[in-house]
């Protein structure tokens, strides 16, 4: 070691010993002789890459030559036999996992299980399991499994805080890209808090440039504390192949999934309760801020945690207990880490000034009572189930909409069927009469008429349609 690298070291560790600078600085040193740059990720490889694992899946598929030999045209032609002979196909995934605790409990991506049938997973050490899912989450995209190891204690990855990673932070993943066996690469985080990748309800991602290709998903991206901070996910790529943009879920929000795994496999989300824009910079012009950042409330339900806490509309979310937000997806991931019960602080911007508020994280509620119906009679609508919508039932069915209506969870025989109606359509209207019940949408198609304008919004997208009576 050179004088300077030495007068280098040794200040870093008088100024951490006053206090003048903090621990994880001496953490994050460039490379500052040959000696450091032969430095190896050796040590933490073997720490955490045990506790990797890969997932196969597979399921039977059956399916039919001539599919359209089902419609009863030809069935009556040609009957049941011959032409619509079903076949049966195995559909196989793949995909990596990783050990959360030393019993068996393994976390990995939901659309690595998906439906699979039959789910093995093979570890380090080419040992393999049956794996049953204790919960399985698509808003998340995230599973839980276990397997039995008959008392057997697993290498398993400590959680670590994934809100302390910094853009630059080296990171290596861990998983079984194309199914050639368990592969580390390395990286840094390139950003953080990414929205709008489209993966997953919850849009708040790590990106990273150490490589991700298929088969990684589910796998590990851990610090250099030897620490899970992320489940690698998913890749931008226009080949297929790795390009150095992947992403990752974070570890607070699969910390959340496997605690309600441990807890009976319900996983209850807190409930923000509001519906919320982007800030724009024509807004943040308006409101005298020097960037555009924040959600703003457009509205709430009534029942909502922050609209109780005197939050109303206009007014900019800036920080839950004391993270900032940056954007509606910030928000609802920096309330869904929260634990139903407690309490947290929020600060928000209004008329200029920050002011502050204490909000209860709840569960959402089932208010109004679901109130389960099949609408009949003479109406396009006839053979549609119904129930009132609620913010538990907005959050089962993974709905934005805020406030009363009624929303389609099932279709069953009646004329609905053929008319393009899908479960989560909510009716606004029917023949002009606002729909806020199911008791309104009960009494509104006892009417008879010939033209029937019914009016739905469908994804945040609203359709008026027409059909004769």
């Amino acid at each position: 070691m050179d004088r300077m690298t030495w007068l280098r070291s040794m200040f870093i560790v008088v100024m951490v010993a006053l206090g003048a600078m903090p621990a994880s600085a001496q953490m994050r040193q460039v490379p500052a002789s040959n000696e450091q740059l032969r430095l190896s990720f050796s040590p933490i490889v073997k720490q955490t890459a045990p506790a990797v694992v890969n997932i196969y899946t597979k399921r039977l598929v059956r399916t039919e030559v001539m599919p359209f030999f089902q419609d009863p045209f030809f069935r009556r032609f040609f009957g049941d036999g011959g032409f619509g002979i079903p076949r049966e196909r195995v559909e196989r995934s793949l995909g990596s996992g990783v050990i959360v605790d030393e019993s068996g409990i393994i976390v990995t991506n939901n659309h690595v299980v998906g439906k699979g049938a039959e789910i093995l997973v093979v570890l380090s050490d080419k040992r393999e399991f049956e794996a049953k899912v204790l919960l399985a989450d698509e808003r998340t995209d995230l599973a839980v499994l276990k397997i039995d190891t008959n008392g057997a204690k697993l290498p398993a990855i400590t959680f670590d805080d994934s809100d302390s990673l910094e853009v630059g932070d080296l990171v290596l993943a861990i998983g079984n890209p194309f199914g050639v066996g368990q592969t580390v690469t390395s990286g840094i985080v390139s950003a953080l808090a990414r929205t709008g990748v489209g993966i997953s309800d919850y849009q708040f991602f790590i990106q990273t440039d150490a490589a991700i290709n298929p088969g990684n998903s589910g796998g590990a991206l851990v610090d250099m504390n030897g620490r899970l901070v992320g489940i690698n996910t998913a890749i931008y790529s226009r080949s297929g192949g790795s390009i150095g943009i992947g992403f990752a879920i974070p570890a607070n929000t699969v910390r959340t999934v496997v605690a309600a795994a441990h807890s009976g496999g319900k996983l209850v989300r807190p409930w923000l309760g509001v519906n919320m824009q982007d800030m724009t910079a024509d807004i943040a012009e308006s409101l005298g801020l020097p960037a555009p950042t924040g959600a703003v409330i457009l509205d709430g339900h009534p029942e909502s945690p922050l609209i109780k806490a005197g939050l109303r509309t206009g007014d900019v979310l800036l920080a839950i207990a004391g993270r900032p937000v940056d954007s509606p997806a910030a928000a609802n991931y920096r309330f869904s880490t929260l634990d139903v019960g407690s309490r947290a602080e929020v600060t928000f911007l209004r008329d200029g000034k920050k002011m502050t508020a204490e909000v209860s994280v709840i569960a959402p509620p089932e208010q109004p009572a679901r109130n389960r119906t099949t609408l009949q009679g003479r109406s396009p609508l006839s053979g549609l189930v119904v129930v009132n919508l609620s913010p538990a039932v907005a959050e089962e069915l993974g709905l934005s909409r805020v406030g009363e209506g009624v929303v389609v969870t099932d279709l069953e025989r009646g004329p609905a069927g053929q008319l393009g109606f899908r479960p989560g359509d909510v009716l606004l209207e029917i023949n002009g009469r606002k729909i806020a019940s199911v008791a309104d949408a009960v009494a509104a198609t006892r009417r008879s008429a010939r033209v029937w304008q019914v009016v739905i919004d469908r994804g945040g997208q609203v359709i008026s349609s027409t059909f004769g009576g």
